[in-house]
């Protein structure tokens, strides 16, 4: 699991900023937001242009680094426009059973990496400094890899000493992932599968904007009756009792209805709330594969607050070992019953992250009204 993530001069992240999942504060109440010791389900509040949008972004940085080449999502600014230094740092703490793993990199942009390095219980394994062509590979062994031939690689990221030719650097990581056999239990084949399986949504955004996304590749598995009775099961569990039917038209396309006495077109009635909620069932639950980590970037942007508790718990019992980091404006959701003062932060518009158990004096306890605490002005400071 993701033990800390730590992130600097990215977007409107001048200083250093971290998510520490490792730093819980014992209650013994909302346990299932605790797993093994790390929290696995945190919700985040901020005003607006704070950024959480921007930190999840940079959370997912990883799985491009490793997996995304030179095709990536983000673009515009990604420097903050008033640090001085060069690059955006970012580091990766993991804990794979006894071990753990620390990946860290510098980036000019998304296409630039200048710097990137691995450590596994505390020794280095290699370190590559691409902008004054160093590198470091003498415990590949520990990783079993000392077969690796690093002169290619070396070979295939030295562009020349002209700037304006220089190519993208493929990481070393990825390299040695694609050209070395390493054995299923590997800790770089750990990471591998925890990386690959990082996922963030923008919920409901998608499918407002476009309610015809559902056809083609949605609709071809909703054709399993056990697929489409599973979503009708999300949606009742949800509070949206309804029944589905999925027809096929005589041009061959396939399109929902509400079941009623005469059939009622899904993408043409349904509300937002429910558009939204079958754009994050879309986007999550029929993958053959649970997230490792996922971050929900205003989830709940379109749900009753009561809605919002049902997803919040729906996503406990579905994925008690992913960690869900939700971002949100609802103060209904800050409430002991469903989260716990050391999993509910507040980002500021300075660029920190606390927690709401250090957030204020008070020691906080499950009888607190955390939503009355935060609107009467109790975390002010940290805002």
């Amino acid at each position: 699991m993701l033990k800390k993530f730590t992130l600097k001069n990215y977007k409107n992240f001048k200083d250093e900023i971290s998510i520490d999942f490792e730093n819980t504060a014992g209650y013994q109440f909302s346990t299932d937001c605790i797993t093994d010791g790390i929290i696995s389900k945190m919700l985040i509040y901020g005003r607006n242009a704070t950024g959480k949008t921007n930190l999840g972004k940079a959370l997912m940085d990883i799985n491009k680094t490793m997996f995304g080449g030179r095709n990536f999502y983000d673009t515009g600014i990604f420097l903050n426009a008033d640090s001085i230094d060069k690059t955006a740092i970012f580091s990766y703490e993991f804990c794979f059973e006894n071990n753990e793993l620390v990946y860290r990199y510098a980036r000019l942009s998304n296409q630039d990496l200048r710097k990137e390095e691995l450590l596994i219980d505390g020794k280095t394994i290699f370190s590559c400094d691409f902008e004054n062509n160093k590198f470091y590979f003498e415990n590949l062994e520990y990783i079993n890899a000392e077969t690796a031939n690093v002169d290619r690689y070396k070979q295939s990221v030295d562009s020349g000493d002209d700037e304006e030719f220089q190519v993208l650097k493929l990481p070393f990581l990825t390299w040695l992932l694609s050209n070395v056999a390493l054995s299923n239990d590997s800790i770089l084949i750990k990471l591998a599968n925890y990386a690959r399986r990082m996922l963030m949504i923008t919920a409901g955004n998608e499918m407002l904007r476009n309610p015809r996304i559902m056809n083609d590749s949605f609709y071809e598995l909703l054709e399993d009756s056990n697929r489409l009775k599973d979503l009708e099961d999300f949606l009742n569990e949800m509070g949206i009792k309804c029944k589905l039917i999925l027809e096929k038209l005589p041009d061959g396309q396939k399109k929902l209805y509400f079941r009623h006495e005469k059939l009622v077109p899904f993408d043409e009635t349904a509300s937002s709330g429910t558009l939204a909620l079958v754009d994050l069932y879309r986007r999550l639950i029929p993958k053959s594969w649970a997230p490792s980590l996922l971050y929900l970037d205003e989830f709940d942007a379109f749900y009753h607050y009561e809605m919002a508790e049902k997803v919040i718990n729906f996503l406990k019992k579905r994925y008690p070992k992913c960690q869900v980091i939700m971002t949100s404006h609802n103060t209904n959701l800050m409430t002991n019953r469903l989260m716990r003062p050391d999993c509910l932060f507040i980002l500021s518009r300075e660029g920190t992250l606390t927690a709401l158990c250090h957030a204020t004096e008070r020691e906080l306890r499950e009888g607190h009204n955390l939503e009355k605490m935060y609107i009467s002005g109790e975390f002010d400071k940290y805002e």
